[in-house]
C-alpha cells in the first residue's frame, strides 16, 4: 500500500463497495465522481449535481479544481511532511501567520484532548519519531528517552486559546501558547491521528455550501451523507485486521451500511504500520500518556461519528485504551457514536459491534 507523504495511511481500513458505474435510479439526479491526488495519494468524491436546490451550476472541472485547493491549503497548513507547510516552521520555532485551517485544527485537537482526558494528543510529536512512526526515523528508545520525551510534550502545557494570541499583524509565535513561559522546550505539534478525517470535513462543509445533499468524500477516511446512486445507504467494507494486510479490498471481514446522517467514518489499527524486533510486536499506536507503543488485543477500531475529525479522534482512541474502555466509551456516546471493533481471543478473530452500527447479513 502506497503511503502518503503527509498522513501515512497505516490507519485505514475501509473500502467504498459498489463503485461502479455512476447511474442513477432517480431521474432527476446526477452522479458524478472526481478523482485527483492529495497528501501524497488520491482522493476520491463521488457526489449527486442534483442539490437541494436543484442541478449545481459547476462541472466536474470545476469541482475538482476547489477540491484540489482545498486540500493544498491543509497540506500547506498542517502537513509535517512538508518542509515549508506552517506547521514545519511552527514545530522548528518559528514565528507563522496561521491560516484558518491551522488555528480550527488546533482548538478541535485541544477539545478532544480535554475530553480524552490526554488519550488523544497531537502534541506528542517526539514520542512519534523516537518510535518511527512520526516525521523522523528512530526506533525503541531507551525509558530514560522515553520519560524525558513524554515530560516535554503534551497539549497540557499548552494554552487552548490559540486564535487570541496571532498578533495584530497576524504573527504567531509557538512560545506564547506555553502556559509557563519557563517550560524549556516547546511540544511539537503531530496531526497524523485526525488531520485525515479533517481534511474530509473541509472538502465536504465546502460541497454542503454548494448545496450538495448526497456525497461520499474518500481522503484515506470517509465522509458521507445522503444515499448513494442507487438510491440506498453507502456501503462500506472493513478491512481484515490481520498484519500485513496492505491492499484495501482484498481481504475483508465486514461490510456495513452508512447512515444517511451526514457522519464521518474512520478505521484505526495496528496491522499495517508496525515492526518486529526479538518477536515483539511495536504497533504505531503510542499512549501518549506512558509514552509506549500499546499491548493488548484489539485489532481494528471503525468509528462513526458526528463528523471525519471526531471519527478520527474516537478510532484513535479506541486503539489506545484497548477493547473494554473503547467498547465503554462507544456505548457512552451511543447514539451519537457507532463502531466496530475487531479483537483477538486467544487466537480467534471476533467482532464486537454497538447497537446501532448496520452489519450487513
Amino acid at each position: 500500500m502506497k503511503q502518503r507523504r503527509f498522513l501515512h495511511m497505516f490507519t485505514m481500513g475501509i473500502m467504498v463497495l459498489a463503485f461502479l458505474p455512476l447511474v442513477s435510479c432517480r431521474p432527476q439526479d446526477k452522479y458524478v465522481r472526481i478523482s485527483g491526488f492529495a497528501q501524497g495519494g488520491i482522493y476520491n468524491v463521488t457526489l449527486n449535481l442534483n442539490g437541494y436546490q436543484g442541478l449545481l451550476t459547476m462541472d466536474e472541472a470545476e469541482l475538482q479544481q476547489a477540491v484540489d485547493s482545498i486540500l493544498l491549503d491543509i497540506d500547506n497548513s498542517l502537513s509535517g511532511y512538508n518542509r515549508n507547510s506552517l506547521l514545519t516552521h511552527f514545530n522548528a520555532g518559528e514565528a507563522v501567520q496561521p491560516t484558518e485551517v491551522f488555528i480550527d485544527l488546533y482548538e478541535k485537537s485541544y477539545r478532544i484532548y480535554e475530553e480524552t482526558e490526554g488519550v488523544v494528543d497531537v502534541a506528542s510529536g517526539p514520542l512519534f519519531d523516537a518510535w518511527g512512526f512520526g516525521f523522523r526515523s528512530g526506533e525503541l528508545p531507551s525509558d530514560e528517552v522515553v520519560d524525558s520525551l513524554r515530560a516535554a510534550c503534551g497539549m497540557g502545557l499548552l494554552k487552548s486559546n490559540i486564535r487570541y494570541l496571532v498578533l495584530p499583524d497576524g504573527r504567531l509565535y509557538p512560545e506564547s501558547l506555553l502556559k509557563d513561559a519557563e517550560t524549556e522546550a516547546m511540544p511539537v505539534l503531530n496531526y497524523n491521528a485526525v488531520a485525515q478525517g479533517y481534511s474530509c470535513d473541509r472538502v465536504a462543509a465546502y460541497l454542503q455550501s454548494l448545496g450538495v445533499k448526497d456525497m461520499l468524500v474518500d481522503i484515506g477516511e470517509i465522509y458521507c451523507q445522503g444515499l448513494n446512486p442507487h438510491g440506498k445507504s453507502w456501503t462500506l467494507a472493513i478491512d481484515t485486521p490481520t498484519d500485513g494486510n496492505e491492499a484495501p479490498g482484498t481481504d475483508i471481514c465486514g461490510v456495513f451500511s452508512a447512515p444517511a446522517r451526514p457522519c464521518g467514518i474512520v478505521t484505526s489499527g495496528n496491522y499495517r504500520k508496525f515492526y518486529v524486533r526479538d518477536g515483539r510486536k511495536y504497533a504505531h499506536t503510542i499512549d501518549p500518556r506512558t509514552g509506549r507503543p500499546v499491548e493488548h488485543n484489539l485489532l481494528s477500531a471503525t468509528v462513526i461519528a458526528k463528523d471525519g475529525f471526531t471519527a478520527d479522534a474516537y478510532a484513535t482512541y479506541c486503539m489506545v485504551v484497548g477493547l473494554e474502555e473503547a467498547q465503554a466509551f462507544v456505548e457512552a456516546h451511543q447514539p451519537e457514536v457507532e463502531a466496530c471493533l475487531v479483537y483477538d481471543d486467544e487466537g480467534a478473530m471476533r467482532t464486537w459491534v454497538s447497537s446501532g452500527f448496520n452489519m450487513n447479513d
